[in-house]
């Protein structure tokens, strides 16, 4: 599983994705991680992997939070897993459709409406019930679901919408460094499936952390939508 995910990953240079080539772009990109451009890459990776893998935990344990134990520990445990698969899933066809014509921008377009709800979460976050097994969900301001299946689709919901966010902002952090994006698309499900709750807990305790993260998505959504405007082989200019 993890050769396919990086064979996917690696397809964003439209290369074959043997072993050999993705081992290639990876040695290719972080022998040059001291470059600026590298760098930087890097870094806006790990911080979109760090705060998007803690906002998803804090909205699973909200959703859950006002049911029994036995069924909230289950909402949860299933909102981890599908975070899991969806990831995968859409790191395995992430890097096919931003080669189509103005995916991009779109993408561009949902990463910045991404960056307005979390910074209205940011400032209007009000109290909610919480859960005890996730830690910061307490300020989330999402009212939990009244019973299983209600809490079971809104956390499909949400895990649908934030995995897609987490792949398309990797990936259009990391597009011109497809080493660092096969690094950060398994990043992202490691934060996820492993430390999301401990994430979510530092993240509430030192919000300039969020903060951090929230620039660097606005970043990288205003250069994907530029990106989807102008670029000679994806941009929307193409078409004219």
């Amino acid at each position: 599983m993890m050769i396919e995910i990086l064979s996917a990953a690696a397809s964003a240079v439209q290369s074959p994705g043997s072993p050999a080539e993705i081992w290639a772009h990876i040695v290719a990109d972080f022998s040059n991680i001291g470059s600026a451009a590298a760098l930087s890459a890097f870094v806006q990776v790990l911080m979109i992997d760090v705060l998007l893998a803690g906002d998803n935990a804090i909205v699973v344990g909200a959703l859950a939070a006002g049911l029994p134990e036995a069924q909230r520990k289950r909402v949860i445990l299933i909102g981890i897993i599908a975070a899991l698969v969806l990831r995968i899933g859409f790191a395995l066809v992430v890097s096919q459709l931003m080669q189509i014509v103005g995916l991009i921008l779109a993408g561009g377009l949902l990463l910045l409406w991404v960056s307005w709800k979390m910074w209205r979460e940011l400032h209007h976050g009000g109290e909610s019930a919480g859960s005890p097994e996730m830690s910061g969900d307490e300020h989330s301001g999402l009212k939990p679901a009244k019973s299983f299946a209600g809490a079971a689709w809104a956390v499909a919901v949400a895990d649908v919408s934030m995995s897609l966010d987490n792949v398309l902002a990797v990936a259009g952090a990391a597009r011109d460094h497809p080493g660092i994006l096969i690094i950060g698309l398994l990043l992202s499900v490691a934060m996820m499936g492993v430390a999301a709750n401990v994430i979510a807990k530092y993240i509430e305790r030192y919000r300039w952390i969020a903060y951090f993260g929230l620039i660097v998505i606005l970043y990288v959504a205003v250069k994907m939508i530029y990106e989807g405007v102008v670029d000679h082989q994806v941009g929307i200019l193409t078409l004219l």
